[in-house]
C-alpha cells in the first residue's frame, strides 16, 4: 500500500467527527421547460441594451465576422447604434470587410472608428482608405495570423458581435437551422467561432430564435452573454449563391486542366491525399479534372479543407473525398452538406490555420490551389492591392495554406487585359515566394527552383516547364512593361505575415491633382 493510502486511512476517524454537510439550505428550483426559457434566456430587448450591458467604452476593440459576405447587415446595424450612443475611438477588428460596409467611411470620419485590423478590404471603403482616409494604418492579417494574435491576447476583443442565422434563447447558434427554413444561411461559422471563444463579451444578433437546444451548434451558449433579435441579419442573395458554377472561360479551363496534370505528376497524388481549392473559376474547374484522374487511378482524398464549395461537396457525396473540414461555406450546396452530412465538420479559424495551434489543419495539406493578382520573379504573391495600388482584396488563408501544404500551386492568366500578372516585383508581398511551389498560367508552367523534387517529377511526367523569368518576359512582350504606381510617403496599410512579422507596407496612392502638380 502506498504512503498516500496510509495517510488517508490515518485521517478517517478525524473526518468522521467533522460536522456533516448542512443540506437544509440547499434548494433545488423546479421549473418547466417553458418557465426556464422565459427566466433563464439571454435575450435583451434592443441592441443598445446589449451594448450598454457589455460596458462598451471609448477606445475598446470590437469584432465581427464576414460569413455573410456582401449580404451582411450586422456591422452597419451595430455601428449605427454605437455612433448614436456617442462612443468614439474604437478599434474595429472584423475578419474581413467588403463593399456593403461602405457606411464605415462616415464612422471613420466622425471618429467612431479610430483603427482597423482585418484580413481584407474591398469596395469604396478600401478605395477611401487607399487614398488616406484613416490617420492610423490598417493592419492586415491572414486568417491564421488573426487567430494567433487573438489567442495570445495581442489583439484583445472586448465585444464580439456575431450574426447568426439561428440561435436558441441561451445562445447556441449556427449558420443554418434544423427547426425551420427561413431561407437565411451562411453555413460554417469558423471565424465567428474563434471570436466567441476569446472575446470578453459576446452578443449574438439573430432573426431566427429557435427552441433550446439548437444542436449541433457552431457557437456554444457557454461563450454567449447576450442575444438580440432583429428584423434581418442580412440579405440572402448577398450571403449565398445557389451553387458555385463551373467556369466556361476557355482560359480558365486550360489552366485548370494543366493544374490537374501537374497534381497528377507529383508523388503526393496518391490514395489518402488532402486538398484545398479556392472558389475562383480555374480552381473550381480543377476539381472537375481531378475527379477524372481520381476515378482513373482509383484513389480517394482523405479530406478537403478551407472554404468549401458545392463541387467539393459533390466529390464527398460520391465517396471521392472522405471528410470535409469547413471554415467557411461558399454556397448553398456547401451549407446544405454541413447540415446533412455526418463527415462535413465546421472548424474554427484557429483549428484551420493558426501558427500557434498545437495542430493546424493547413499543416496536413498535400495540395492547395490558390489565385493571385500578381506574382514576381521571386515567386512572391500579391492578393491584396490592384495594379493601380488600391486595396482590392484580402489575405484570407493564402499565406497560411501556402506555408502548410506540401505543394502550393498558384493559378492565374499570364495577363489580365493589358495588365501583366508576372512581374519583376509585386506591389504588395502577401505570401512569400519561399512558400510557393508552382505557378500555372495559360502560357506556361514554372516551378520554384528550390523545389528540385517537383522539377524532377514534372520532367519525369513529360510536363513542359519554363522559368518564372520566361513568363515575365512573355507577359512584357504581350502588354509591355507596367507603368510604376505613384505613391505618397504615407503608410495606409501594414501587411503582416502569419507569424505577426511585418512583411510589407501599403502606401497612399497619389491623387491625379498631386501628379499634375
Amino acid at each position: 500500500m502506498s504512503n498516500f493510502d496510509l495517510t488517508t486511512i490515518a485521517h478517517m476517524d478525524e473526518l468522521k467527527t467533522q460536522t456533516p454537510f448542512d443540506t437544509q439550505h440547499v434548494h433545488k428550483e423546479l421549473k418547466t421547460c417553458q418557465e426556464r426559457e422565459l427566466s433563464d434566456n439571454k435575450i435583451v430587448p434592443t441592441l443598445k441594451d446589449a451594448i450598454m450591458l457589455c460596458g462598451l467604452k471609448d477606445g475598446m476593440t470590437i469584432s465581427f465576422h464576414h460569413h455573410f459576405r456582401n449580404g451582411d447587415f450586422v456591422i452597419n446595424k451595430v455601428m449605427n447604434v454605437i455612433a448614436e450612443m456617442g462612443i468614439k475611438g474604437l478599434v474595429l477588428a472584423p475578419s474581413s470587410l467588403i463593399d456593403i460596409h461602405k457606411p464605415l467611411i462616415e464612422h471613420i470620419k466622425n471618429g467612431v472608428v479610430h483603427r482597423i485590423e482585418t484580413s481584407g478590404l474591398r469596395g469604396e471603403l478600401a478605395e477611401a482608405i487607399s487614398r488616406g482616409l484613416m490617420e492610423v494604418p490598417v493592419v492586415f492579417r491572414s486568417h491564421g495570423g488573426r487567430a494567433a494574435v487573438i489567442e495570445t491576447g495581442q489583439l484583445p476583443i472586448d465585444i464580439a458581435f456575431i450574426g447568426a442565422p439561428s440561435c436558441d434563447p441561451l445562445g447556441n447558434a449556427n449558420g443554418y437551422s434544423r427547426d425551420n427554413d427561413k431561407g437565411i444561411v451562411c453555413g460554417a461559422m469558423g471565424y465567428a467561432k474563434l471570436d466567441a471563444q476569446y472575446a470578453k463579451k459576446v452578443v449574438i444578433l439573430t432573426d431566427n430564435i429557435v427552441p433550446f437546444p439548437n444542436v449541433p451548434f457552431g457557437i456554444s451558449e457557454s461563450d454567449v452573454d447576450y442575444i438580440v433579435e432583429v428584423d434581418a441579419i442580412g440579405d440572402p442573395s448577398g450571403i449565398m449563391s445557389g451553387a458555385t458554377r463551373y467556369t466556361t472561360n476557355p482560359k480558365d479551363l486550360m489552366i485548370a486542366q494543366k493544374v490537374a496534370e501537374v497534381i497528377e505528376a507529383t508523388d503526393f497524388f496518391r490514395n489518402g491525399f488532402s486538398l484545398q481549392m479556392g472558389s475562383g473559376g480555374a480552381s473550381l474547374a480543377t476539381v472537375r479534372f481531378m475527379k477524372e484522374k481520381m476515378l482513373k487511378k482509383k484513389i480517394k482524398a482523405s479530406f478537403a479543407l478551407g472554404g468549401i464549395t458545392g463541387q467539393i461537396v459533390q466529390l464527398h457525396e460520391e465517396g471521392l473525398i472522405k471528410k470535409i473540414l469547413d471554415v467557411q461555406s461558399f454556397d448553398l450546396d456547401a451549407a446544405r452538406s454541413l447540415k446533412n452530412n455526418r463527415f462535413h465538420q465546421q472548424i474554427s479559424a484557429s483549428y484551420y490555420a493558426s501558427p500557434n495551434s498545437k495542430g493546424s489543419a493547413v499543416n496536413q495539406l498535400d495540395f492547395v490551389v490558390l489565385s493571385a493578382l500578381e506574382i514576381d520573379v521571386d515567386f512572391n504573391v500579391n492578393v491584396l492591392t490592384g495594379s493601380d495600388g488600391v486595396i482590392r482584396g484580402a489575405i484570407g488563408g493564402h499565406c497560411d495554406t501556402a506555408a502548410g501544404a506540401s505543394v502550393a500551386i498558384i493559378t492565374c492568366p499570364l495577363t489580365r487585359g493589358r495588365i501583366p500578372t508576372i512581374v519583376n516585383r509585386v506591389n504588395t508581398i502577401v505570401t512569400p515566394g519561399k512558400t510557393i511551389d508552382i505557378v500555372v498560367t495559360d502560357q506556361g508552367i514554372a516551378v520554384n527552383p528550390i523545389r528540385a523534387d517537383l522539377i524532377r517529377m514534372m520532367e519525369t511526367a513529360g510536363i513542359d516547364l519554363c522559368t518564372i523569368e520566361d513568363l515575365r518576359d512573355k507577359a512584357e512582350r504581350i502588354v509591355g512593361e507596367g507603368t510604376p504606381i505613384a505613391y505618397t510617403d504615407r503608410v495606409v496599410g501594414v501587411v503582416t505575415y502569419r507569424d505577426g512579422s511585418v512583411i510589407d507596407l501599403i502606401y497612399q496612392v497619389k491623387e491625379e491633382q498631386e501628379l499634375e502638380d
